[in-house]
């Protein structure tokens, strides 16, 4: 059970109120009373009732259900100490005397009792339902996320292997043909593997980090190419301020830039130039990875990088981010990543 809520209470109220209302037009029907003092009393007694249950069921367990025997208990005090204190005060209103005799009881009396259990049971079923029905989806929504998060450490810990194995092959291809590079490229790849070690173990947010320790990585990855592709490759990091402090997933673009680099500059003699932004767009963090490459018409049969953005994407945000891939032969592609917009720290 959620905390005090004015909206909530004020529904209660008039699900109550219509409930009286129905019961003492039947209880006029069928006794023939007059309508109104009937009225009076159906909503009295049927009001204090329900502030019985309710009210009780909320000091017994402000943040929770209090259980099926504290409820079954306080629905039947509810229930009598709303129907004693609901005729007197109807006896008050209409000047009868406050300690009522047979004589001066509503005509309804055995009606009104009827009504008082009926709307405690009501009342009892209501509120149980609700609270089964919550507890319920709580314990959904908690199980999907954490097999989300359980999704989710798995691709994070494929991701780095892949890289890996990359500048590995990398690395080894230099190695025969440039040995100072190849010692230049272990350093920088040394320094990119402590970096990223000391994230994941002083992580503390699941997997995220800052925009700004992002891009320092990326950075730290395409020095590593550089040292590969030499004067081929041109690189810019384009990172306002004001979105530097923002979280974002650890890696999220690595795959996206070694796609770029592999499908996009590597097969053209001439290289070019890789380009990786961040920006505002309204509610909407934009990430985008271009590269002024061969391109193509249509992307290739995913490979592990796309899929495992987008499975990471899924599995941290669902439909509010997605992964948009845009190429054209000669042209180069762009890959856009639209995620929403987090708060600032």
């Amino acid at each position: 059970m959620a905390a005090f809520n004015p909206r909530t209470v004020a529904r209660h109220v008039l699900i109550a109120a219509v409930f009286n209302t129905v019961l003492a037009l039947a209880i006029s029907a069928i006794k023939g009373d007059h309508f109104a003092p009937t009225l009076l009393y159906s909503q009295l007694i049927g009001l204090c009732i329900w502030a019985g249950i309710d009210g009780g069921r909320y000091l017994l367990s402000p943040q929770g259900w209090p259980g099926v025997r504290p409820m079954a208990v306080l629905v039947v005090v509810a229930v009598f100490a709303g129907y004693a204190l609901g005729l007197t005060l109807g006896n008050l209103l209409l000047g009868r005397p406050l300690l009522a005799s047979a004589n001066n009881l509503p005509g309804a009396t055995v009606g009104f009792l009827l009504m008082s259990l009926a709307l405690g049971a009501f009342g009892a079923y209501y509120f149980s339902s609700r609270e089964m029905l919550a507890m319920a989806r709580l314990a959904q929504e908690e199980a999907q996320r954490q097999a989300s998060e359980a999704r989710l450490r798995l691709l994070e810990s494929q991701l780095e292997p892949h890289m890996l194995f990359n500048t590995l092959a990398n690395l080894r291809a230099l190695i025969a043909t440039d040995p100072p590079r190849a010692i230049d490229m272990l350093d920088r790849l040394n320094h990119f593997l402590r970096a990223t070690l000391a994230a994941s173990r002083s992580d503390a947010r699941g997997g995220q980090h800052t925009l700004s320790d992002e891009f320092a990585r990326l950075d730290d990855y395409l020095s590593l190419m550089s040292m590969r592709m030499g004067p081929r490759l041109r690189v810019r990091l384009e990172l306002p301020e004001t979105l530097a402090p923002l979280p974002v997933p650890a890696l999220l673009l690595q795959p996206l830039v070694e796609n770029a680099i592999r499908h996009g500059l590597e097969p053209s003699a001439r290289g070019g130039e890789l380009r990786v932004a961040a920006q505002r767009e309204g509610s909407t963090l934009c990430l985008s990875v271009s590269d002024d490459g061969v391109g193509s018409e249509a992307p290739a049969r995913e490979g592990f990088g796309l899929t495992q953005v987008r499975e990471r994407l899924q599995a941290l945000h669902g439909a509010a981010a997605r992964l948009e891939w845009h190429s054209a032969p000669g042209q180069g592609t762009q890959a856009r990543l639209l995620l929403p917009l987090p708060d600032t720290p």
